[in-house]
């Protein structure tokens, strides 16, 4: 919690931060000032990498509790925030899950958990964030090999934006067409680390969509996604029947 509070202060203003878990009582809570508190779209653009990637993390307990708190957080906030995110997430460069001066970092894991947040908030922008997941699982310009789970994060992420009732079969699978046009001019030799990347996300994906979440359960369309997914897989793993 030390270095959420830390990225918080990164962020902000003039909020102090003296209890590390007082930053969710500080957004979310009724007396709320973050908005105008902070420096806008400075903290997706912040020089500090851990301001940066816990962003995304912050906004995601902001929106949860609104998501409880019907509301809480105004659709037109919720809306500001998501274009500076949806701007950030599939183009950030240091998607270092772990790094052994500053801790966490997890842009990819953050991320995902503040779309599947966003899912609620902006239900209209779900297969928009469909779409940015699949951008950035196929990031080329990252040279970091998703290795503390992101591509798990990315699964559960999918599969609650998939949870979201009113998409039909055609806007639950169709995001799976950018990553197909992505993986379309691979050839032999090493798989690049953004292809290897996406293979794992896919496998996760089909694990989540069969397995489903606790409490959660799978989505509608689920077997649909998972075919889609599968078919994607047979790419590199062409002995699968």
């Amino acid at each position: 919690m030390g270095r959420i509070a830390r990225a918080f202060r990164l962020l902000c203003v003039d909020v102090c931060v003296g209890d590390p878990g007082a930053w969710v009582a500080a957004l979310a809570g009724p007396g709320c000032t973050w908005a105008r508190r902070t420096r806008g779209a400075s903290r997706f653009i912040h020089p500090e990498v851990q301001a940066r990637t816990f962003a995304p993390l912050i906004l995601c307990s902001v929106l949860t509790r609104g998501h409880a708190v019907p509301g809480l957080v105004p659709k037109q906030a919720a809306e500001r925030w998501y274009a500076e995110f949806s701007a950030w997430y599939p183009v950030e460069q240091d998607t270092r899950g772990w790094d052994d001066s500053l801790g966490w970092l997890h842009a990819v894991a953050h991320g995902a958990d503040a779309a599947a947040a966003f899912a609620n908030a902006l239900p209209d922008r779900r297969t928009e964030l469909l779409e940015l997941c699949a951008r950035r699982m196929t990031a080329a310009q990252s040279d970091y090999r998703y290795a503390q789970l992101e591509d798990a994060r990315l699964a559960r992420a999918l599969l609650r934006i998939l949870q979201a009732p009113g998409l039909n079969r055609e806007q639950a699978t169709g995001w799976l067409t950018a990553v197909a046009e992505a993986l379309a001019g691979g050839g032999p030799g090493p798989v690049p680390v953004w292809a290897f990347n996406t293979f794992a996300t896919l496998q996760s994906l089909h694990l989540h969509l069969t397995r489903g979440l606790v409490d959660e359960g799978v989505p509608p369309h689920a077997e649909a996604v998972a075919a889609r997914a599968a078919d994607l897989l047979r790419l590199p793993y062409y002995w699968l029947a």
